[in-house]
């Protein structure tokens, strides 16, 4: 049976979180337009950094719970690496819609705001009540598959 465009790329999102250097959640992110990728991101450090995987994660280090001091991370978060590759490589975003294994959070969700994405489709969703009341007052459509 032919998948679903949702299920289509958000299976890619699937195998783009594998490459995800994150020790303590693996999410995947792909930008769509007109049901062409875009671009692709991964939770993950800077380029030309050591990996979480070689330095160990600071936020396992001190206990620091889920979705809390997202600063301490050294890490990038997928949908962020998405959107920094289109800026990157002079790839309009605008109108993209965000395909992604797992909802952004209140920080994501504001540069998916900014960056012009009407669209995010999620494999499963994840406690950031900020980020939901960010995405509905933008009138961001957001569904999980």
């Amino acid at each position: 049976m032919r998948p679903s465009w949702d299920s289509y790329f958000l299976e890619i999102a699937a195998v783009i979180a594998g490459r995800s250097t994150c020790l303590r959640r693996k999410v995947g992110a792909l930008l769509v337009k007109d049901k062409r990728l875009l671009t692709t991101g991964y939770n993950g450090a800077p380029a030309e950094m050591k990996h979480c995987l070689e330095t160990g994660c600071i936020r396992q280090l001190h206990n620091i719970p889920s979705g809390e001091r997202h600063e301490l991370c050294r890490g990038l978060h997928a949908e962020q690496n998405a959107i920094i590759q289109g800026a990157l490589h002079g790839v309009s975003i605008k109108g993209a819609d965000l395909y992604c294994t797992h909802h952004p959070c209140s920080m994501c969700a504001k540069m998916v705001v900014n960056a012009g994405i009407r669209k995010v489709v999620l494999r499963e969703s994840y406690p950031d009540p900020l980020a939901e009341e960010i995405f509905k007052e933008a009138g961001v459509d957001v569904s999980v598959y």
